[in-house]
Formats: structure tokens, C-alpha cells, sequence
């Protein structure tokens, strides 16, 4: 295998999206990625798995895409004996990553203290709404509670009437992303003390990281800012505009590119020396958005964006999933790649977006049935014969 991450083994807990979606970036990179479900499965499987547009052969998209290249066991860790096969596999892992409610780990002593026990070197991560202290911890989180604490909802929308949340679950996908970022490094810092250590990834810390500098900007003026759409505070235009058969963003963020506008709008209104430095054109980004407007609409989205790439001002169509999925730069990233089923049927999703030089090995295998490899990663992995297995699955320990 070509793969950056291969060697390292994981087992993957983890439900719904944000673990899941750690895990799925970590297999992607070559981790032997191996899911520990509960005997009935994880709750995933059963989430749009028999919507007839959404699933395939059974298993919903979002099972599909967060568990490929993963292989799936199936333990009752409540049960004593089951918490012991675990703790079997644990002895061979390298990380264990769950996004449990706030002490479930402890209650099924499935915890960083009770698994270094076990394995001095083992790196545990957990991804919770509220990490694992304060005073709010134990709150139970998802997407839109996240982005909603973290204040990046309160500056998404219109206006001050019309906050929103981001389409994409960034308060999910966002734990998930900093979750690897963690685990990452405490294998790294693992090579020079030879010891495991606790990844804490709190979905709300995640969003409050991504306030980055405009958090600084409140912070020094004492502010609360508000959406203002897709249109920036210091930058015009910039912003969404309709044509004759849809919308263009346009990014202004220098005065060279203003001056290149003009040469492809041809707007009398623009040539107005005041306009030719950004506090001008701030005072008058009303007419200049109206005036815009009005002139792109005359044309098509595909006419606007080849005169202002042309001129290289910053702008793009405001694409459908079916365009940009289509889009000949995100085809030849190989950012849309097939998604086998176990039965051989086949779909298509997003590829992973790190590139890199050497172990650059692109490869997806089937999201898997539930317990498809419970026998072989016991034997192979635990050396359990035939009949261990056979006792154990007799008593409802794995499936």
C-alpha cells in the first residue's frame, strides 16, 4: 500500500458524523481503519438507508461515503466478555477514537485511563459537543448547536433578521477535521516519548478556532458583528450577482482589480476617480452593486466569467452540486471518486483532498456490512480459532 498512514491501526467507535468523518480522512490515508460496532450497528446504517433516491443495496449515503475503507466488527462492549475482546484488540491498536456523549467512555471503561492500562502506548481521541470539563460539558451537542454557540451562525445570513447556518455541517465536519489534525500529532509526539497520550476535541472549541481573526476584530473594536450576506466589510464589490442564468461572485480586494473591471463592465458611473481606491468605493457600494447588477443580467454566466478571467479579477459561478461535482479542476483532482457497495454496485462521492508526492496511492473500498470482518480481524489480529469465535458469538458477545 502506498499510503502515508499505513501501519497505523484504528479503532474507529464512532457514530453519526463528526467521529466518523475523522475516522473516514485517517482510513483514506491508509490507517487500518477497524470499526467497532454494537451487535444492532452503529446508528449510520440506518440513516437514509431505505430512502429509495439516497441509499444503494440497503446502505444510505451517509454510511456509504463516512465508512469507506474501513473493515466492521461487531462487540457488546456492556458485556464483560465483549469488554475483554476489546481490550484484546486495543492491545494492538495504535489509536481509539468515539465521539460518545460526555462520560460514556467511562461508564463502559473504554477511557483513556482504563485503555492505558491496557496499552501504554494507545492515543485515544474523543470528539464531544463540549470537551471534557467546564461547567457546560455534559450538554449533548450536534451540528447546528455547535455553530450556533460558536457565533458563526450569528454572522451567517441576510441580515440581522436571517441568521443561519452554514449548509454544510461545519460544526460536525469541523470536529472531525480537528480530531486528525490531533491524533496526527500525538502519533508524532509518540515517536520520541513512546507513550499514548488523550486527544479532547470539543466541537465548540473547533468553532470558536474558526473565528480566527474576526474574533480578534471584536475583541479590539467591542463590536458584535452581523451578517451582511455574501458581501465583505472592507472589500467592494464583493459579493453575489445575478446574470441572465444565475450568479457570479466577483472579489475586488485591490484596486488593480477594480481598474481591470471597468474594462469588462464598461459602466460610465465607474469612472469616477473616487471610485479608484477602496474608501470610495465603499462610500458608493450601493451604486456600485446596483450598477452591476443591472449590467450582468444582460448576459450569461458563462459570457461574464471568461471576460472577467480574461483580466484575472477573482470570480466564479455560483455552482449547483451537479456543476461543481462536474467541474473539470475538482475531475482531475480526482475529487470525485467511485463508491463500491460490498455486492458490487457502485456509486460516486467525494474524494480526499490531501495530495501528496509520494505516497500519493488514491484508493476506496466498500463501506462494509455489519461484522464483515469480525472472524477475520479475530483471527488474524487475536489468533481466536473457530471455536473461541463460535463460543463468544453462542453467548450474543460479537456479531
Amino acid at each position: 500500500m502506498n499510503k502515508p498512514l499505513a501501519g497505523v491501526r484504528i479503532l474507529d467507535l464512532t457514530h453519526m458524523l463528526s467521529g466518523p468523518y475523522g475516522a473516514m480522512i485517517l482510513a483514506d490515508l491508509g490507517a487500518e481503519t477497524i470499526k467497532v460496532e454494537p451487535l444492532h450497528g452503529e446508528g449510520t446504517r440506518k440513516l437514509l438507508a431505505t430512502d429509495p433516491k439516497n441509499s444503494l443495496e440497503g446502505m444510505g449515503a451517509y454510511y456509504i461515503t463516512l465508512n469507506r475503507n474501513k473493515k466492521s466488527t461487531a462487540i457488546d462492549l456492556k458485556s464483560e466478555a465483549g469488554l475483554s475482546v476489546f481490550y484484546d484488540l486495543v492491545k494492538e491498536a495504535d489509536v481509539v477514537i468515539s465521539n460518545f456523549g460526555a462520560g460514556v467512555p467511562e461508564r463502559l471503561g473504554i477511557d483513556y485511563d482504563a485503555l492505558a492500562k491496557v496499552n501504554p502506548r494507545i492515543i485515544t481521541c474523543v470528539v464531544s459537543g463540549f470537551g471534557s470539563d467546564g461547567p457546560n460539558y455534559k450538554r449533548p451537542a450536534f451540528d447546528q448547536v455547535a455553530q450556533a454557540t460558536g457565533g458563526g451562525m450569528s454572522i451567517t445570513g441576510m441580515n440581522k433578521e436571517s441568521q443561519t447556518r452554514a449548509g454544510i455541517p461545519i460544526g460536525d465536519l469541523g470536529g472531525g477535521m480537528f480530531a486528525v489534525m490531533g491524533i496526527m500529532s500525538a502519533l508524532l509526539e509518540r515517536e520520541r516519548s513512546g507513550k499514548g497520550q488523550n486527544v479532547d476535541i470539543s466541537m465548540l472549541d473547533c468553532q470558536i478556532s474558526m473565528l480566527n481573526y474576526m474574533a480578534t476584530m471584536f475583541f479590539l473594536s467591542g463590536d458584535d458583528p452581523y451578517p451582511i450576506g455574501n458581501s465583505h466589510f472592507v472589500h467592494v464589490p464583493y459579493d453575489t450577482f445575478k446574470c441572465a442564468d444565475g450568479y457570479i461572485v466577483i472579489a475586488v480586494i485591490t484596486d488593480n482589480f477594480w481598474t481591470n473591471l471597468k474594462t469588462v463592465v464598461d459602466i460610465p458611473e465607474f469612472d469616477d476617480v473616487e471610485l479608484d481606491g477602496q474608501p470610495g468605493r465603499w462610500a458608493k457600494r450601493n451604486m456600485i452593486t446596483e450598477k452591476l447588477n443591472d449590467t450582468l443580467a444582460q448576459n450569461t454566466v458563462d459570457h461574464w466569467i471568461s471576460q472577467l478571467e480574461a483580466k484575472r479579477i477573482p470570480c466564479a459561478p455560483v455552482n449547483s452540486f451537479s456543476q461543481a461535482l462536474s467541474d473539470q479542476q475538482v475531475l482531475h483532482r480526482n475529487m470525485v471518486v467511485d463508491l463500491p457497495h460490498p455486492s458490487g454496485a457502485v456509486t460516486k462521492g467525494p474524494g480526499n483532498p490531501i495530495k501528496l508526492s509520494r505516497t500519493n496511492e488514491e484508493s476506496f473500498s466498500a463501506a462494509p456490512l455489519l461484522g464483515e470482518h469480525t472472524d477475520s480481524v479475530f483471527k488474524d489480529l487475536l489468533n481466536y480459532d473457530e471455536a473461541h469465535l463460535q463460543a463468544l458469538r453462542d453467548q450474543g458477545v460479537i456479531g
